[in-house]
């Protein structure tokens, strides 16, 4: 595939649908500068993306913690992703709607006179973590650590928000891991990168309580799931000395789907039937 801003195809920008290299934004667009950036991750498959409208929801949601109104209310934005993938031919798709404070009479913190705008894109995207769907995916540590909510709306999926992720994960990655997990301000653990995370000890699933970060509509959906099934989840501080006594562990996200996890620093896992179970179920729900 050629480079993100160099390929054929449509993206939907404030409204209209706009060839791909034409889909281009101002130097001085407050969120390149500011941050004013709010975003979310999607999955098509087979023609229907997968809890649209809740995604819809939180991205509006997401801009209000921002102080943003979007000028699209959430019915004209699903009709906006199915315009991009059927003008783009997809069936199955990543999909990718942002939303920033662009262009206009303010350059500098305050940006009230400047437009929201709105953008959807969308690519055709594999495995997340490669053949970590079979093997387990290999997780450093971060030594950065996910904020307190006094500091940050830590509840909108905001683009400043993932600084960190991006430094941690190329960290992670020098040292030949596929990513990296985040302990939270007051050293629980918390999430990876991009994806929220789960442990099974003795058949019982543990998950950190998302108080400090992005509940998110993959680890909902598989809590929901878990439970379904008569599994018992546990949504609690978890310390990371406790990492030493669980046996299994996965990712969730959209991105991410289920992936099973077999390293977490020197920590090792198997990728056990639960994991496998869960998985399997998650791949069956999401096409059905």
């Amino acid at each position: 595939m050629s480079a993100y801003d160099d390929r054929d195809g449509k993206i939907w920008l404030d409204g209209k649908l706009v060839e791909w290299r034409d889909a281009n934004v101002h130097i001085l667009s407050h969120a390149l500068h500011y941050a004013s950036s709010v975003f979310e991750g999607e999955r098509c498959y087979n023609g229907k993306i997968f809890k649209g409208v809740e995604h819809s929801e939180r991205l509006r949601k997401s801009a209000n913690y921002l102080d943003m109104e979007i000028p699209y209310s959430v019915e004209e934005i699903e009709a906006a992703k199915y315009a991009m993938l059927e003008a783009n031919g997809w069936t199955d798709a990543y999909v990718r709607a942002v939303a920033w404070r662009g262009a206009g009479d303010d350059m500098g913190v305050s940006s009230a006179r400047n437009p929201v705008r709105l953008a959807v894109a969308g690519w055709e995207w594999g495995a997340y973590y490669g053949d970590a769907k079979m093997q387990g995916a290999k997780i450093d540590i971060a030594k950065w650590k996910r904020p307190s909510p006094e500091t940050i709306p830590v509840h909108a999926k905001a683009a400043g928000l993932y600084m960190i992720c991006t430094i941690s994960k190329h960290e992670a990655e020098a040292k030949g891991f596929s990513d990296a997990l985040f302990m939270d301000y007051r050293g629980y653990v918390a999430e990876c990168t991009g994806a929220n995370i789960f442990f099974v000890k003795d058949g019982e699933v543990h998950t950190p309580k998302a108080d400090c970060f992005l509940n998110g509509i993959t680890r909902q959906t598989v809590i929901g799931m878990l439970k379904d099934k008569g599994i018992t989840v546990h949504e609690r501080h978890i310390m990371p000395e406790e990492l030493a006594g669980f046996q299994q562990c996965w990712l969730t996200g959209t991105a991410a789907e289920v992936t099973p996890v077999s390293q977490i620093a020197d920590y090792s896992f198997e990728v056990g039937d639960l994991t496998k179970n869960i998985a399997t179920s998650y791949e069956k729900l999401v096409r059905s």
